[in-house]
């Protein structure tokens, strides 16, 4: 039976810089929802277009997230539906714990609410099949129609929201998480490039709204058939699609398969495992991940093994519907023994992908695999686990950390992570090595984690055998990684260090060419989680480029000495480095090393941490923008062209009201009355942007409530030529709330703005 994970879930104690954790964290996390990850839209040509067409008048669509390269090598192409040609309501980004955005890869995605709405792909590549991650509203199941260029296919999708919306209540600080789940079809025809694929809500798709997030397409080979030595599960008595009870026919088939030296063949087809199949000395192989389907909860489950289990091209789907720690509603749970193998699996619904405890592991490979929507880890190594690799896997919407190295009573000796791809894990972080000896991470791209966790973490807690010998993470890239802990009321870095249960001492830690993109805090941590201010040793950077942070590039709250040697900073957020140690009696962190830039300043206050309901704090100072990255809203706006988008930092993208529908609003909270002496006011500076006036009546408000007049209604007038800026200065006032009201513009029919600036006194 699988331990109480309660206490390896990423949850953190209270907090170490103030007290009062479990109060409501969505306001606080909203601070974020457009904060300065001040950085600009991905660079693509279909960004541009978009932009460009809005600006025309062309139809609506978001801007596409930031992409990087790294981690797998899969077989199909992903999506994002708010890239694609749709008529729904684009929603996000948003980075608030709870939120449907904030789960999204992208942490946006595209919803259909009324009959016709749809999402739209055109296809870069040769497909048959589509696999769709989506949301359905919370008790509610159906369909959803599917067109390839232009007509419906017979078979719809079955959505459900069966295995999403799940509470994990013992977690403090969880909210309700795990919005999402996927569903597949064959399309039985070969599409091309070129070709399009509709989801379409049509007469009898009746679970709305749709939140449709991305679409995987894949050219799937045909079925793989029986291997010459082998035994069919179905010579004793399996049949598939029949809901009939496997699992006898099952360990028959082992039984045989094992005596006779000969695998184990699964057709094509779904079978029914609801009682747990032991493995050992025996391969089990499948027609293919889209073809052979074995359906249980905890379909293998194994202790006191000595190995060569070999599990190879098939799927194992659950229907796990809430988290229970004290059950091993796990894909494969228990030990391997030595040289086993895991390939080619498709694992979705059940708790945990593999979770290895209960005896000795070495020599295990596991790789080219896919798992889905779990409710907690992906893979842990629970544990006695030596000489082993995870590689070149696929992981998306984890309901925990997705990848663990976990010394639970026993080190982790010798294993490694390569090469893998996580995507939005909505707890914990994307890949965690809590102690052990001489692992190594390297090669993986992690992106959009969640909360009560970030991208990659190392640290010594969960009552892990400390870490020890040489620790490596090498070539790692972390994608809006990094979350507001609910609990802390501060964020989590992409990549970060914990010394919660004991110092770090006795390990080499080095972290070669890592790459932090769009972190939505800060980039890199040093922590005692336990805020008794235990000091972090034998950490070495060689080579970092943080490219975007919410807050701060490095944040140290704990003491000791790291080594930081050619780190580039840019884009950051406040300041470089935040080194503030708690308890405030222990020295700051001293950092060692060369050839480091935009690191500096430092954060200086270190008396307090900003109010929880104020997000990520600024810097402030005379002439500097109180507006950047605070909460905002508005009266209305274009879909894909969020209010959001005025304090983001970034000209290029821009808020639009509702069309056609003036007076329009836009309302920025300060966060607390701030003296302020002007606003700046500012457009796309592209020429694409013709000319225009804007009529608008500038007001601020204390509380939200009573707003009085700043400055009259007046034309501001925007020209490509000026930078397609203006500026308003009048005398100093502090407001909270800050209101702009849109009654004309000459230009287009909606208020629009890429940036509004409100400027300290």
């Amino acid at each position: 039976m699988i331990p109480i994970r309660a206490r390896r879930t990423g949850t953190q104690p209270p907090p170490p810089r103030r007290s009062g954790a479990r109060a409501a964290v969505a306001t606080a996390a909203a601070a974020v929802t457009a904060l300065a990850l001040a950085s600009p839209t991905a660079p693509t040509a279909l960004a541009a277009e978009q932009a460009t067409g809005q600006a025309a008048g062309g139809p609506s669509a978001a801007a596409c997230p930031t992409s990087v390269s790294g981690g797998a090598t899969v077989p199909f192409r992903t999506y994002e539906a708010e890239c694609a040609s749709h008529t729904g309501s684009a929603i996000g980004p948003d980075f608030t714990q709870a939120s449907l955005a904030s789960e999204a890869s992208g942490r946006q995605a595209v919803q259909l609410s009324a009959p016709g709405q749809h999402v739209e792909f055109t296809l870069a590549a040769p497909a048959n099949s589509i696999n769709v991650h989506y949301s359905v509203p919370d008790g509610r199941s159906g369909t959803l129609s599917v067109y390839v260029n232009g007509t419906r296919l017979a078979s719809r999708l079955t959505l459900t929201s069966r295995h999403s919306y799940i509470d994990t209540p013992w977690i403090t600080g969880a909210k309700t998480h795990n919005f999402y789940s996927d569903v597949r079809l064959l399309l039985g025809r070969d599409l091309g490039v070129g070709d399009r694929v509709r989801l379409q809500v049509d007469s009898g798709d009746t679970a709305t709204p749709y939140t449709i997030d991305l679409a995987d397409f894949e050219q799937v080979g045909a079925a793989g058939t029986r291997p010459a030595n082998s035994v069919s599960v179905t010579d004793f008595g399996a049949t598939p699609d029949d809901g009939g009870d496997d699992s006898n026919a099952f360990r028959q088939a082992i039984s045989a398969a094992r005596a006779q030296s000969r695998e184990v063949w699964v057709p094509p087809g779904r079978f029914e495992i609801p009682t747990s199949l032991q493995l050992d000395q025996v391969t089990v192989r499948g027609a293919g991940q889209w073809y052979t389907v074995l359906h249980g909860n905890n379909v293998f489950q194994n202790s006191g093994v000595t190995g060569n289990i070999r599990l190879h091209d098939f799927a194992v789907f659950g229907d796990v519907t809430e988290r229970n720690d004290g059950s091993p509603d796990n894909a494969y749970h228990g030990s391997f023994g030595a040289n086993s193998v895991v390939s080619g699996l498709w694992i979705q619904n059940t708790k945990c992908g593999l979770w290895l405890m209960n005896g000795a592991t070495s020599n295990l490979v596991v790789e080219n695999n896919r798992i889905l929507d779990v409710l907690a880890d992906g893979i842990n190594f629970d544990g006695n686990v030596r000489d082993s690799v995870i590689r070149n896997n696929y992981l998306r919407n984890t309901g925990d950390d997705a990848l663990a190295l976990w010394s639970n009573g026993s080190p982790n000796v010798g294993n490694s992570i390569l090469n893998n791809t996580v995507v939005s894990s909505t707890l914990a972080n994307g890949i965690a090595v809590y102690g052990g000896t001489n692992n190594t991470v390297s090669g993986n791209l992690v992106r959009d984690t969640n909360a009560l966790g970030g991208g990659i973490h190392v640290a010594n807690r969960f009552n892990a055998t400390p870490l020890s010998g040489t620790v490596k993470l090498d070539n790692n890239v972390t994608l809006r990684a990094g979350a507001l802990d609910p609990n802390w009321k501060f964020g989590v870095g992409a990549l970060w260090f914990d010394g919660r249960d004991s110092a770090f001492s006795g390990v080499s830690i080095t972290v070669t060419n890592f790459r932090a993109v769009d972190s939505p805090y800060e980039a890199i941590q040093f922590i005692d989680g336990g805020g008794t201010g235990k000091p972090m040793q034998g950490v070495t950077v060689n080579g970092a480029s943080i490219e975007g942070t919410g807050t701060f590039a490095v944040q140290a709250q704990t003491t000791g000495t790291v080594t930081l040697n050619n780190v580039t900073a840019t884009r950051v957020g406040v300041v470089g480095t935040y080194n503030c140690p708690f308890p405030t009696d222990r020295a700051p962190m001293v950092f060692t090393g060369s050839g480091n830039s935009g690191l500096t300043p430092t954060w200086t206050d270190c008396t307090s941490w900003p109010p929880p309901n104020s997000g990520p704090p600024t810097q402030p100072g005379t002439g500097s923008n109180a507006a950047k990255g605070r909460p905002v809203t508005a009266s209305g706006s274009q879909g894909g062209y969020p209010p959001g988008n005025a304090v983001d930092g970034n000209a290029d993208t821009y808020w639009e009201s509702t069309n056609n529908a003036f007076p329009q609003t836009l309302t920025v909270d300060l966060g607390e009355p701030t003296s302020v002496n002007k606003i700046t006011l500012k457009l796309p500076p592209s020429s694409s942007w013709g000319t225009r006036t804007q009529t608008v009546t500038i007001a601020g408000s204390t509380d939200g409530g009573g707003y009085s007049t700043i400055v009259a209604a007046r034309g501001y007038t925007f020209d490509p030529a000026t930078g397609n800026t203006a500026s308003v200065s009048f005398g100093a006032t502090s407001p909270r709330y800050v209101r702009l009201t849109f009654t004309a513009n000459t230009g287009w029919p909606a208020g629009q703005l890429s940036e509004l600036e409100v400027l300290r006194s």
